[in-house]
């Protein structure tokens, strides 16, 4: 089973218990408020963990060329806590009009589509609905941009911020070539690397403006927008992503998590722990669609956090915490 640390999730709910704790008469209902919490299902786009945070797409025009333009995309992560994780982020969109992609550097689309009907200069992308990935490490130094090749990993805002962001540059062919005439992509769609994601329409901000490297002089974009991508745990999964336990240091009995509390839907394909299917080559690699491996058990959870009440004074209480990763191909870190 692979290893799992604490995040700052844990030490939130941590800390919460023993601020219930501390008023009195109300310890015997400290644990079952923070379990029913828990449990609520999170409404779309919004996560309760993080409730301003986002993900921003922001399209910057630095050039505007014969049939189109040049643009410089930069994703970054705003939010505190969620990374994304390997295998990385997957970006989609669908043009408004007949744009083909004719070249990219930091990042690439996953299909060319059909590229029949152009004679010499053959696109990069001619699909409506382009796919986009980033690049892996080691690509050559041609196919560089800034921030990119990092195999589509993220660090989240609040713990790493120079981690937390990555850049493409795009040549769109059969565009606007004007503020007027441009027109925005839309239906952004971004997997990171699972579902949970839900983008809004693009809209135009004020321009990015540039330093040079001796920081004495100002450039700016030609035209920029933006587009907000927000995560919602209950648009990732129906069901609950944990499950919590319960005991107490005077009394024998454990209360478990319930039978299929996070949704029975992989029982079939579980790996039971004494299997030699837990140790075959491979299993801890992840997968894009972010699809779980679980060890067989009755509850069906990724994770199962323990609370377990060592003591319990007038004023405050102390409680061990402990949290097991059942996913096989996941790691969970700070």
């Amino acid at each position: 089973m692979e290893e799992m640390r604490f995040n700052q999730s844990t030490q939130t709910c941590y800390y919460g218990c023993r601020k219930c704790c501390l008023f009195p008469g109300m310890k015997s209902t400290c644990i079952p408020v923070v379990l029913f919490l828990l449990m609520l299902p999170n409404a779309d786009a919004y996560d309760p963990l993080d409730p301003t945070g986002n993900i921003t797409i922001k399209w910057d025009i630095v050039s505007w060329t014969a049939d189109g333009y040049v643009a410089a995309v930069t994703m970054s992560n705003f939010q505190m806590y969620r990374s994304i994780m390997n295998p990385g982020w997957t970006l989609g969109w669908q043009w408004a009009k007949k744009e083909v992609i004719w070249s990219m550097v930091g990042a690439q689309t996953t299909e060319q589509g059909d590229c029949s009907k152009f004679k010499g200069n053959v696109p990069h992308c001619s699909k409506k609905n382009p796919i986009v990935v980033d690049l892996l490490p080691g690509v050559p130094y041609n196919q560089q941009f800034s921030n990119c090749f990092k195999a589509g990993v993220m660090s989240a805002w609040g713990q790493d911020p120079t981690g937390s962001v990555t850049a493409f540059q795009v040549s769109v062919g059969l565009a606007g070539t004007s503020n007027k005439t441009v027109k925005f992509p839309k239906n952004f769609n971004l997997l990171g690397p699972g579902l949970g994601y839900t983008c809004g329409p693009a809209k135009v901000v004020p321009s990015t403006v540039y330093l040079t490297p001796d920081r004495r002089r100002k450039t700016q974009a030609l035209m920029t927008w933006n587009v907000a991508c927000t995560y919602s745990q209950y648009l990732a999964s129906r069901n609950p992503s944990c499950c919590v336990s319960f005991s107490y240091f005077y009394n024998e009995t454990i209360t478990p998590c319930p039978a299929c509390a996070c949704g029975c839907q992989n029982k079939n394909n579980c790996v039971m722990s004494d299997s030699k299917q837990a140790h075959r080559k491979g299993i801890n690699t992840p997968r894009k669609d972010n699809a779980p491996l679980l060890q067989c058990t009755h509850h069906m959870c990724p994770i199962r956090v323990h609370w377990h009440v060592k003591l319990n004074y007038k004023d405050y209480c102390r409680v061990k915490i402990a949290i097991t990763n059942f996913n096989y191909r996941m790691n969970y870190t700070q």
